[in-house]
């Protein structure tokens, strides 16, 4: 089951990632997904929470990702998490306005 929950800030998120843990979740099976990627590697290191890379990917994507628009990888990341092409879009513009989106894949 693929939960994605679209949150405004850190703190926001926390909260999220505190009530999926409670659902059985664990930190491994949540992704949190910023435009920016400092800001999305900041909040992934302080929260605890998993990065999506070649094990998600696959190699031929995670390298395909380097030469990207960061838009195209988060989508691409968002999809090897468990999201549709569809919902990886409509993430991705939420991620547009600043927001945080996360993704809870068992």
């Amino acid at each position: 089951m693929v939960i994605k929950k679209i949150v405004e800030n850190a703190v926001q998120a926390k909260n999220e990632i505190e009530e999926l843990t409670k659902q059985g979740y664990t930190h491994d099976d949540i992704y949190i997904f910023a435009h920016d990627k400092k800001r999305s590697d900041d909040i992934t290191e302080a929260l605890d929470t998993e990065k999506v890379g070649m094990k998600e990917q696959g190699f031929l994507d995670s390298m395909k990702n380097m030469l990207t628009s960061r838009g195209d990888e988060l989508r691409s990341k968002m999809e090897a998490a468990g999201l549709t092409a569809e919902d990886a879009a409509d993430a991705e513009r939420e991620l547009d306005h600043g927001k945080l989106v996360l993704i809870a894949k068992k």
